[in-house]
């Protein structure tokens, strides 16, 4: 039953149609308990659209005359991150992956998946300067991709509140920032040194991957969390066709392979290696 309460009515239909839309569009599985939080991301939709209902929106959505369904996408997404969260892993890049690159190659390439609002590719590229020379440093590229393209935006601009970067230390700061004055003071900005090898895109991995070159190492962090067995399964196939034989996929704390993908090997804690 609708909830009186509410500015619009919203049934128990209502939620399974958003969810269905959800997983049709990409992939994303909401849970019942999501059902509050749906409510309270689209009525801001529906209230600067002036639909009287959701399913009106819905309709809105499936015609996407004007980019809602994009609009409806970034809603529904969520975003959460941090510089160097997981640490263990940029370890990981700059000990053991960094040396295993094939010298032979004129670029190395790497893709932050799912990189919300841009802190996980720019911890990469910041691992990758402190631990290369320049000269190999040069050779790396970074692809950053997302399904909601408004964190992509910010990802791209590289423009961080002082709170956002308060746990890197002070030389860090100073090598890899630069920071704001005047208007823009209590922010920062991710140096040009960074900016010169990452690529930020929008991009849903449910759709088909523009990519030409296989990737030496992919970043795929707390994304399949949000997907069915099926799903997940169907992912990692299509990320280890994207990895080079050899190449390194890392995942979030709360996911695993095991009985999703037989197509890589544990190589430490969330962090695998596609087989030949």
């Amino acid at each position: 039953m609708a909830t009186a309460a509410r500015e619009f009515p919203y049934t128990h239909s209502d939620f399974e149609a958003v969810r269905g839309l959800l997983a049709e569009a990409a992939g994303i599985h909401l849970p019942d308990a999501k059902r509050d939080m749906v409510y309270s991301r689209l009525a801001r939709r529906l209230r600067r659209l002036r639909v009287p209902d959701f399913a009106s929106y819905l309709e809105h959505v499936r015609a996407d005359t004007d980019g809602e369904r994009r609009e409806f996408l970034n809603a529904l997404t969520t975003n959460l991150t941090a510089f160097f969260r997981e640490g263990h892993h940029f370890e990981h890049v700059a000990q053991t992956v960094l040396p295993t690159l094939p010298r032979g190659e004129d670029t190395w390439r790497f893709w932050s998946a799912g990189c919300s609002t841009g802190e996980e590719a720019w911890s990469l590229a910041i691992a990758l300067r402190e631990a290369l020379p320049a000269a190999d440093y040069q050779r790396c590229r970074i692809l950053a991709t997302d399904i909601d393209s408004s964190v992509v935006e910010r990802g791209a601009a590289g423009v961080y509140t002082e709170e956002r970067v308060a746990g890197l230390d002070a030389h860090r700061l100073r090598r890899h920032f630069l920071r704001g004055r005047g208007r823009q003071a209590g922010k920062v900005r991710v140096r040009p040194e960074l900016t010169d090898i990452v690529r930020f895109r929008q991009l849903n991995l449910m759709d088909a991957w523009p990519f030409r070159r296989r990737f030496h190492a992919v970043f795929c962090r707390n994304v399949v969390i949000y997907f069915d067995r099926d799903t997940q399964r169907e992912l990692f196939d299509r990320l280890a066709e994207a990895i080079e034989p050899g190449g390194w996929l890392y995942i979030g704390h709360s996911e695993t392979l095991w009985t999703v993908s037989e197509r890589f090997a544990p190589e430490g804690r969330t962090v695998y290696r596609r087989l030949s």
